[in-house]
């Protein structure tokens, strides 16, 4: 029995969490920069967010949930799931990148109102789109 075999189950777990752990640290980063943005220019503070939201339901609907699924049905079908296999290995890859992408956009927007009003509705589009996604995973009920 390999070290690193585990369930289905267990997969699952690992993409929700990893998944709403997302989610989490978007919104929180995002309504941090929100903050800022409403003592720099108010006005576009509720605009931005409203976007943000907007957006962010719609690509929950018809874009992240498909993913999510699509990871599941992936899981369910692994003769012998490993416990990196959660994701994969390209999903870390672009993780990395999104993280550095988003760490980047933030120093420039803090310095910069249009960047900032911009990245403060992606952050909280995508915590948006992920946290809504996220239900797909309650509700999968594939396998142990």
């Amino acid at each position: 029995m390999p070290v690193l075999a585990t369930s289905h189950r267990t997969l699952r777990i690992l993409a929700a969490i990893t998944w709403l752990s997302g989610g989490f640290v978007l919104l929180a980063k995002g309504g941090q920069l929100l903050l800022i943005l409403r003592e720099i220019e108010p006005y576009w503070a509720m605009p931005a967010a409203g976007v943000g939201i907007v957006a962010g339901a719609l690509k929950a609907r018809y874009l992240f949930s498909r993913f999510c699924q699509r990871n599941l049905d992936r899981i369910a079908a692994l003769e012998a799931p490993q416990i990196w296999q959660f994701f994969r290995p390209q999903f870390f890859f672009f993780l990395v990148l999104m993280i550095a992408a988003g760490a980047t956009m933030s120093r420039i927007a803090i310095h910069n109102f249009a960047m900032l009003v911009f990245v403060v509705a992606l952050d909280i589009s995508l915590a948006i789109a992920l946290l809504g996604s996220s239900l797909v995973f309650t509700r999968q009920r594939a396998p142990t």
